[in-house]
């Protein structure tokens, strides 16, 4: 199975949303139409996906600073009024993902895979899991030792989360997913080195109990945002057993 990556930089979230949107689109378009025509969407896994078909596409992307409410999340867990956001140069949207309310910004690398699922061979909570073992892998190569909450998804760290975890309960990863036709979209946001002022406006994924945190704060050095596109690349190819390289 092959699916391409492409490495926006930093983009503007709205040019992006529209980006994953087309890609998402054409991909329900064409299983659609495989429908329509009387043929079948379901591919064995490991089968089918070549370089002029691929099973999707892996966006990498670091945003200009952005708050995004989920579907069923709650506007309260925005702490200050929208137009007090708007003065310190974010924006907020109101999106179709999973989740609550998070943060995007420099230092955070986001990662929206429009993947069909149906081609890998895996449901959306196999999905789901995966991403988040590709996360605790990388942070991992970092020397951060991180888990999974029952009931929270994400990438967590603290005490009670991993054997050796210690310190409060806080989030190094959140994770947000919207499937149609078992086709994804959005996905994962890792702090990097972001600027964790900016979550302080906000009640995290909806938490009041729970702290966030990232690599450098852990760390208590600059990561490199190159390194870690890479290892997140090589972790998720594992953890989906798919080829991820780099095309358009």
């Amino acid at each position: 199975m092959k699916a391409y990556c492409r490495d926006l930089g930093l983009m503007d979230y709205k040019a992006c949303w529209d980006l994953q949107q087309e890609l998402f689109d054409a991909h329900v378009a064409r299983k659609r139409a495989e429908r329509d025509a009387g043929g079948s969407t379901v591919f064995p896994a490991g089968d089918s996906a070549t370089d002029d078909d691929p099973v999707g596409t892996v966006l990498l992307v670091e945003h200009p600073p952005v708050y995004t409410l989920g579907k069923s999340g709650h506007a309260e867990n925005l702490l200050i009024p929208r137009e007090m956001l708007e003065r310190m140069g974010a924006r907020f949207y109101h999106i179709d993902r999973g989740g609550d309310i998070t943060f995007h910004g420099p230092g955070q690398l986001v990662c929206y895979p429009i993947l069909d699922l149906e081609r890998l061979g895996i449901g959306l909570r196999a999905y789901i899991t995966a991403l988040e073992e590709a996360v605790i892998r990388t942070v991992a190569r970092q020397g951060i030792e991180a888990g999974r909450i029952d009931g929270a998804s994400g990438v967590w760290l603290g005490k009670g989360v991993t054997p050796g975890g210690k310190g409060p309960v806080r989030k190094i990863c959140a994770i947000g997913v919207r499937s149609s036709r078992y086709v994804t979209m959005h996905g994962f946001a890792l702090n990097v080195s972001t600027d964790l002022a900016w979550f302080s406006r906000i009640n995290p994924c909806g938490f009041t109990d729970r702290g966030v945190t990232s690599i450098a704060a852990e760390t208590g050095s600059q990561p490199s945002m190159q390194e870690v596109k890479q290892l997140v690349i090589r972790e998720l190819a594992t953890a989906l057993q798919c080829e991820i390289t780099s095309g358009s």
